[in-house]
């Protein structure tokens, strides 16, 4: 199967979304004039209190839904609909697999639907299974596995369509805390081979830290937008008892003081 690769940076310029209709001078905005830029191959995160419109935000650089005012663009084509380059990785994997096929079977589902062949899918199947770590899991049903084996499967279904974006509404927010760690560790193995951009929710700062190269604060909403970026200068993989890791931490911790930071 060829290669996807679109090295082209995401844009969003000025964006507001509101759900109302029609939009009026006393409508309320979930996101409001918010802008950023994420580079080709970057590990971007989104950073916010629950309910402040990271999921919005990212459902919009999908395209899923369309913004209300302001732009996105993929390079310098604007962003309207969904598009193959970019695929959603959801938090509850539950809803993204289909329980009657196997852990094979779902890797491949994507690749059925573009009517690649037999030999080429098992390939491909192979090669993701055994990047996350299912090898020997291949006749398994959704039914039989746990909730961080599922949300490798839906990992490996996502990347076996080989898309340039991934785009990741915490992933791991419903996992114990060892899977959750594992699947973080995991994750970046993944970006660091593969070399496509992420762009991952989280309300968690130390999983913001152990795994963005940037991180995007968003403010309480409504009337969200992103209103301070950090930059994670620390080697991977990234060590939470390391006194600069710590610093960090507490520097972004204090930004949230006096805000309702809601987990």
């Amino acid at each position: 199967m060829s290669e996807l690769f679109v090295p082209e940076t995401i844009y969003v310029d000025n964006v507001s979304k509101t759900f109302e209709e029609p939009v009026s001078e006393n409508s309320c905005y979930i996101i409001k004039d918010t802008s950023l830029s994420v580079e080709t191959g970057e590990f971007f995160i989104l950073l916010g209190p629950s309910g402040c419109g990271k999921s919005t935000l990212l459902n919009l650089i999908a395209g899923f839904t369309e913004t209300t005012y302001g732009e996105l663009r993929l390079g310098g084509k604007k962003i309207k609909k969904h598009g193959k380059e970019r695929a959603m990785v959801f938090q509850n994997a539950d809803s993204a697999l289909f329980p009657w096929l196997t852990v094979r079977e779902n890797v491949e589902f994507g690749l059925r639907m573009k009517k690649v062949s037999k030999k080429e899918r098992a390939h491909v199947s192979d090669k993701y299974i055994r990047l996350v770590g299912l090898t020997g899991h291949e006749k398994k049903f959704p039914k039989e596995l746990s909730g961080g084996m599922k949300q490798r499967v839906q990992l490996a279904r996502v990347l076996a369509n080989n898309p340039a974006i991934l785009l990741m509404d915490e992933p791991f927010g419903a996992l114990d805390a060892m899977t959750r760690r594992s699947m973080q560790k995991e994750l970046v193995n993944i970006w660091r081979t593969t070399s496509k951009t992420v762009i991952f929710v989280t309300h968690d700062i130390q999983e913001a830290l152990l795994l963005g190269q940037r991180i995007g604060i968003m403010s309480l909403g409504p009337d969200s937008k992103i209103v301070k970026i950090y930059d994670v200068a620390l080697p991977y993989p990234r060590d939470i008892t390391a006194p600069e890791f710590n610093r960090l931490y507490e520097i972004i911790e204090n930004h949230f003081e006096g805000e309702a930071w809601t987990l």
